[in-house]
């Protein structure tokens, strides 16, 4: 497998893990909210204020992730010598995170 096929991996540290990881947890249940309120033909509105609070909370656990891989693997690249490259997929991430 070349270097380029590889899958990188993070090692994060375990509390910020379980906080993301029950952050996930509970979108999914908001997600399964919203199919129910579907099902049951709740109001438009209400559904769309659910979505709004699922967006929001997506961003959240986003920029949480942004903000590690800068401290951690940017600044650890840049220790390294490859911050060029670092830098680089840190501006490509950006571009994709800011997209609507």
């Amino acid at each position: 497998m070349s270097k380029s096929e590889e899958t990188k991996t993070t090692k994060r540290q375990p509390h910020d893990k379980e906080k993301m990881i029950n952050r996930l947890k509970r979108i999914e249940g908001q997600v399964r909210g919203i199919q129910n309120m579907i099902e049951n033909d709740r109001y438009c509105v209400d559904i769309l204020t659910q979505i709004s609070a699922i967006n929001a909370a997506m961003n959240n656990v986003g920029l949480q992730l942004l903000e590690k891989h800068t401290q951690h693997c940017v600044a650890d690249a840049i220790k390294e010598g490859q911050g060029d490259e670092a830098i680089e997929e840190l501006m490509l991430v950006f571009k994709r995170f800011s997209k609507v």
